[in-house]
């Protein structure tokens, strides 16, 4: 077994004990990274070989030097008997919608492919305080806009380390598709709908959205301000917790960084789930889109992800919860609705910085004003997906149809936040410490397959945005595999700052199933 298949925790206590170096563990990383991740992202790629079809690619910026020179100081300050940090040694990626300071940060665009920041963002900065090697940036749908990480302008795009016919799902897929590879054990992503979740279901990883404002979005290009979340990617549940442990609380720079203490994530982490109220949904296991006429059709979700949900709910029954049925969440449904508009309101709003002034991509073209300046330099730096949501942000937040689309999707923000209420309410009808759901309503899909069709892409996320809406935590992590032998994800969700709940649940059910047939399985990747 080489370095890079260890968890954080195994890296940590093997460093701490002084049977390998932070150096060692990065060049098993990188050799890791040469075996399986194929050639980065590139706004030039050319054709797609069968090659490249074969290989992960989850790499736009591979920074080698830097992740050494952080092993090397690693190494000193043990060599030295200077304390090092809890994830000392321990090499992560970092989505290329974070800025890290003289690094490129592309967002997936091709807009910011000369962008290099002049600062690095907190959770990054947490990180590397905190002892871990940041070994590179990893490719996303552009801008975050996508579930399946295909919209990237740096092609090959990511493919999943179980099948690389299919998608990683997105738009964190190059988070979760390195950790899936065994490339590192910790990736930093951003959840905006289920973009950590999503991926981590699809690619078999822990994946968490914290509660809103519980990490710091100072350094992050943001997507939709008031439902971007950093997060971290794990392949076990106590990895995830000690990395949310080093990037959680507030921060000077970030007013939306919550002031409520941090809990300690690991201190109760294997104390079982005797006494805790687990909830099952009906609105969780089927999916409901417009029919087109003004009304909505139903589709129960397959067999074989509700049986995985069920069996969860069978293991930690069997291990002293109690598992409360049929808890109502009407307004699931309204959540990918209420999404398109909302979303779409914000990130207009927060694209209109990108106009070739101060930073980024400028045209080439002759332009004989700023405004022809503006619109040449937005339609060659811009892809498909952000001129789409400009667009529709555009409309839907004109005062004409304000009424008509945008209050009416914050009320139905609302009215899904009441629904969560009314859920963990401590003294009401369910009382829940967390709800079980799937995390998406199918497993990975294939390339090509979906990518272009917004509405059918953006169903993906209908399990995973209520939580994005409502502001609570959530995680996804493995619960099986289907007949394709491709991940099935599961879904913990909990009341504001409940991440200490729903790691206990999850590692509860974690430990419960360590021996079972499919956690032996690895991706194909790998074979």
């Amino acid at each position: 077994m080489d370095l890079c298949d260890l968890s954080a925790l195994e890296l940590s206590r093997l460093l701490g004990e002084k049977k390998t170096s932070a150096v060692e563990i990065l060049e098993s990383s990188l050799r890791r990274i040469g075996e399986v991740d194929g050639r980065p992202g590139s706004l030039n790629a050319g054709e797609i070989t069968p090659n490249d079809r074969s290989r992960v690619h989850a790499m736009i910026t591979l920074t080698e030097d830097l992740a050494l020179e952080q092993a090397r100081e690693v190494d000193r300050k043990l060599a030295a008997g200077e304390k090092v940090g809890p994830l000392a040694g321990v090499p992560f990626t970092v989505k290329d919608i974070f800025c890290v300071k003289d690094t490129p940060s592309t967002a997936g665009s091709r807009i910011l492919a000369n962008f290099v920041a002049p600062y690095t963002a907190t959770p990054v900065e947490r990180m590397v305080a905190a002892g871990a090697l940041m070994i590179g940036k990893v490719n996303l749908d552009e801008f975050t806009y996508g579930s399946s990480t295909e919209s990237s302008a740096f092609q090959p795009s990511t493919r999943n380390p179980w099948d690389t016919s299919r998608v990683p799902g997105g738009s964190s897929g190059g988070s979760t598709a390195s950790v899936a590879a065994y490339e590192v054990p910790l990736s930093l992503g951003t959840d905006t709908a289920g973009s950590i979740r999503q991926p981590a279901a699809f690619c078999g990883v822990v994946g968490v959205k914290p509660t809103y404002g519980r990490v710091s979005r100072y350094g992050l290009i943001a997507f939709a301000s008031s439902l971007d979340c950093p997060g971290p990617v794990s392949r076990t549940v106590t990895d995830a917790a000690s990395m949310l442990q080093v990037i959680a609380g507030p921060d000077s720079h970030d007013a939306t960084a919550a002031t409520t203490p941090v809990s300690d994530y690991l201190s109760n982490l294997e104390m079982g789930v005797r006494g805790m109220r687990i909830g099952l949904s009906p609105d969780y296991f089927r999916i409901t889109f417009p029919d087109g006429q003004g009304g909505f059709k139903e589709q129960e979700l397959p067999a074989e992800i509700e049986k995985a949900v069920r069996h969860a709910a069978d293991v930690l029954a069997s291990m002293g919860a109690e598992i409360v049925e049929d808890v109502p969440m009407p307004n699931t449904r309204y959540g990918i609705p209420a999404y398109f508009v909302i979303s779409r309101v914000e990130a207009a709003s927060n694209l209109h910085r990108y106009d070739g002034v101060k930073y980024g991509l400028r045209t080439t073209q002759n332009y004989t004003d700023l405004k022809s300046m503006y619109k040449l330099t937005r339609n060659e730096g811009f892809g498909l997906q952000p001129k789409l949501r400009i667009l529709m942000g555009m409309y839907v937040s004109a005062a004409q149809y304000s009424e008509q689309y945008y209050k009416r999707a914050l009320r139905v923000r609302t009215l899904i936040r009441r629904d969560f209420e009314a859920a963990f309410d401590p003294a009401g009808n369910y009382r829940l410490d967390a709800l079980l759901t799937p995390t998406t309503p199918t497993t990975a899909f294939e390339m090509d397959a979906v990518y272009g069709d917004s509405v059918l892409m953006q169903y993906a996320d209908q399990l995973t945005v209520p939580a994005n809406h409502a502001g609570v935590p959530g995680i996804s992590l493995p619960g099986g595999l289907d007949s394709a032998q491709l991940p099935i994800g599961i879904q913990l969700l909990g009341a504001d700052y409940s991440e200490d709940k729903l790691f206990r649940v999850a590692r509860a059910y974690e430990m419960a199933t360590e021996s079972e047939d499919w956690r032996k399985v690895k991706p194909k990747v790998l074979r």
